[in-house]
């Protein structure tokens, strides 16, 4: 996984185009992972999605760009390009929708955060300060990705950037919160990950029998909310999370 860097804002005065194989163009709009370049991304893709543009088959936003996902028998990369810029041209006047917060409670420390001691030794901080610092933002989701609806995060304070683990874990439980670098995410399946563990929540935000499987979007933003071992128990009766 990527790790977002810390560099100033360079937005490209105009989108650059590169084909993503034989039904992919991707559109970049800046070489640096800023909100300001994440906002022309939230921009295209509510204006692709509002203009209906013909051929496309789907438009995924990330951190700086979208992948335009097209029929290659209905358009093809020239018509899109030059469509796409006429959306850019507009761009400034187009308002999302206004982001949509998702409250995510989780458990930290303990078993289902095994790693949160060394976040706060790294730190020189303490672990109650450690569950405050992750607790208190109103994070962006820049983007979904790595495993089904995995969010990855922006704004983590630099008082919790801790570097990942020297040797990934083989298995990393569903509903895990961690942190790598100055980043921190959710893992939303059992997978390896080397991320350092903080804790876990009891929520579901990958359920492909949901008619919408992914709890989480790219442009809205999420707040993770403490509760107790007792509380994660509860709220995971069902066996949500093995």
């Amino acid at each position: 996984m990527t790790d977002v860097a810390a560099v100033d804002s360079q937005r490209f005065d105009r989108p650059k185009f590169r084909l993503a194989g034989d039904r992919g163009l991707l559109v970049e709009f800046g070489d640096a992972i800023t909100p300001e370049i994440n906002q022309s991304v939230r921009a295209m893709t509510f204006a692709m999605e509002a203009a209906a543009v013909l051929g496309v088959r789907e438009v995924i936003p990330t951190y700086r760009s979208v992948v335009v996902v097209y029929d290659p028998l209905t358009t093809h990369p020239s018509l899109l390009s030059t469509r796409i810029l006429s959306l850019y041209e507009g761009l400034a006047r187009i308002e999302p929708p206004a982001p949509k917060e998702s409250v995510i409670p989780v458990c930290y420390g303990g078993e289902y955060g095994p790693d949160i001691a060394f976040v706060a030794e790294h730190n020189h901080i303490g672990i109650d300060d450690v569950i405050r610092l992750h607790s208190e933002p109103s994070y962006p989701i820049y983007m979904l990705g790595f495993s089904p609806g995995f969010p990855f995060l922006g704004g983590l304070s630099e008082n919790l950037h801790t570097p990942r683990l020297t040797s990934p874990r083989t298995r990393v439980p569903a509903g895990s919160v961690g942190i790598a670098n100055n980043q921190t995410g959710i893992y939303p399946i059992a997978s390896p990950g080397g991320w350092q563990l903080i804790g876990r929540s009891p929520v579901r935000l990958f359920d492909p029998d949901r008619p919408n499987p992914f709890l989480l979007r790219a442009g809205d933003t999420l707040r993770f909310e403490p509760i107790t071992p007792d509380e994660y128990r509860r709220r995971a009766v069902g066996g949500e999370h093995d």
